[in-house]
């Protein structure tokens, strides 16, 4: 039985370097319109990235509850808690500091 923080681990293995991404760029503002977003993804890339590109797979995290959509003015999106947890690990595991159990050390 996997527990919840491999759950979060795995959700983020199965995603496009894109979508890491831009669930890297969203936890660095909270909160953001995808516009910036986009800003920052294109000032990443040498590639360029078309801003409907990006609003598809701010859709794509949506679906996979790892983005929240708010529509005040302006439509507003934020990491869910999983995400959160998912993007921890994430990082635990880049710095070695994930062992095999699951747990950071």
């Amino acid at each position: 039985m996997s527990s919840p923080t491999e759950k979060a681990a795995h959700s983020l293995a199965d995603l496009s370097a894109t979508q890491r991404d831009l669930l890297w760029a969203l936890s660095q503002t909270d909160t953001s319109e995808s516009r910036p977003l986009h800003d920052t993804l294109t000032d990443y890339y040498t590639d360029s990235i078309s801003h409907s590109r990006i609003c598809n797979t701010l859709k794509e995290l949506i679906e996979r509850d790892l983005v929240t959509e708010q529509t005040h003015d302006t439509t507003e999106y934020q990491l869910t808690e999983s995400a959160r947890r998912a993007l921890s690990a994430r990082q635990a595991w880049q710095a070695g500091t994930h062992s095999a159990e699951g747990r950071t050390e």
